[in-house]
């Protein structure tokens, strides 16, 4: 069984050397044909050093930036060529592809960075980090209680991005003399106010009912996900009723580590498929489209388990039902809204219609929800969290010029590198 564990390693490796070869050679023609952003004209980079299976991350981020690029020059930084093949297709602002070290030296000597976004704690975003004379920023790529929110890794940065009261009390409890006043800025959810695509269906006077399930996680404490244990059993009885319409959207890595997870996946997606069949006039969706928003807003309730989504779906003000970690290890920080959430648990699926018919019509339940997105975001009034976005991003450039004052006269020195990093698994899965 070793022996044949490291074969399938080292054909993994070689098929990923071999993919990232050719991404390579492909967009090198493709580059030839592409302007890059002129010395001297970019002021934000929003920095992805992620492989094409996280695009998620940053593609929720497309609408806000652009509008920002009215406002102030932005670029998005790819380390990957697959990754920065997708990119040109579909960014909505100036895509650069910085490879090696030494081509991210090139760029930062020859544009006036002030702030780098970041979404992700990718270990590539170290490379970035020593590049002085700019802020670091983290925004994130969701809002949620994971523990993902509240790693050690906000130190690394200049300042953080949050959404909003919730954010601030969740990292006040779990980081050690962090200075939430100083590194901080609470911006509510941009991304609200650009909700993405469109219906994919004829609206009609079936309840729509959104699933969105995140991935099985990489460790127990991570294993959220409920596809396995919760998705076939609450999908069927929805399906049963003829009066709900599905919109299944799982997360794009469910079953890239467990098989079993993937398999009850693809059960869904056929399920679905079967259902269509049957009654074309249902209009389920199996929903894998990179634009997400259309989602959000047209489900009448939406079913989420323990990630970004939950707090996506929070944001619009409408019912949410939270699948509760079938995982006993599955950490869980029921101090925010996960402490007065809409539970379903594992032996509660079967009866998911009638909890779906619940939140929809109790008074305490609307009320409830209505505290928390409060708590959550502020204000969620059309445009406001795009407004708090830009004054978050003007109080930066403003402190960028007041201390950039005060080292007016410093001597500019190299930060060059001693060592370049290639990174052949260009398609290897990374983490959150």
């Amino acid at each position: 069984m070793k022996i044949v564990g490291q074969f399938k390693t080292a054909r993994r490796i070689v098929r990923n050397l071999l993919r990232s070869r050719r991404n390579r050679n492909e967009l090198a023609k493709r580059l030839e044909r592409e302007t890059p952003p002129a010395p001297g004209s970019i002021e934000i980079a929003v920095y992805f050093a992620d492989t094409r299976v996280n695009l998620y991350q940053i593609r929720q981020w497309y609408a806000p930036l652009a509008e920002l690029a009215r406002e102030h020059p932005v670029a998005i930084i790819s380390r990957s060529p697959g990754t920065m093949m997708t990119l040109l297709d579909e960014a909505p602002v100036p895509v650069v592809y910085l490879r090696k070290v030494t081509d991210l030296e090139t760029f930062v000597a020859q544009q006036p960075l002030r702030i780098v976004f970041y979404v992700n704690q990718n270990t590539k975003n170290f490379q970035m980090f020593r590049y002085g004379r700019m802020w670091h920023v983290f925004i994130n790529h969701g809002e949620s209680d994971k523990m993902y929110m509240t790693t050690n890794q906000y130190k690394a940065y200049d300042y953080a991005f949050i959404a909003g009261e919730a954010a601030r009390e969740r990292l006040e409890r779990k980081l050690w003399s962090y200075d939430l006043d100083r590194h901080t800025l609470q911006i509510g959810r941009p991304q609200a106010d650009h909700f993405a695509g469109d219906t994919p269906y004829t609206p009609d006077d079936r309840t729509v009912v959104l699933y969105a399930p995140t991935w099985e996680g990489d460790r127990p404490s991570a294993a959220y996900g409920s596809i396995a244990s919760h998705g076939m059993t609450l999908v069927d009885a929805l399906l049963a009723t003829g009066r709900h319409r599905v919109i299944y959207r799982p997360h794009p890595r469910s079953g890239v580590v467990d098989s079993a997870y993937g398999q009850a996946n693809r059960r869904i997606i056929e399920a679905l498929e079967r259902a269509n069949a049957a009654d074309p006039s249902a209009q389920h969706v199996h929903d894998t489209g990179s634009a997400l928003g259309w989602q959000l807003a047209a489900a009448d309730v939406a079913i989420t388990d323990i990630s970004a989504m939950v707090y996506d779906r929070l944001a619009t003000g409408k019912p949410i039902i939270v699948a509760r970690p079938a995982s006993p290890e599955a950490e869980i920080d029921e101090s925010g809204y996960l402490s007065a959430c809409e539970w379903l648990t594992a032996d509660e699926a079967a009866a998911v219609v009638p909890a779906v018919d619940r939140v929809l019509t109790s008074t305490e339940a609307h009320e409830a929800l209505t505290h928390w997105v409060q708590r959550y975001f502020g204000d969620t009034t059309p445009g406001a969290a795009t407004a708090r976005f830009h004054a978050a991003v003007d109080t930066l450039y403003a402190e960028w010029d007041r201390v950039a004052a005060m080292h007016a006269l410093d001597p500019v020195t190299s930060e060059s590198s001693p060592f370049d990093a290639d990174d052949d698994e260009d398609e290897a899965p990374s983490e959150d």
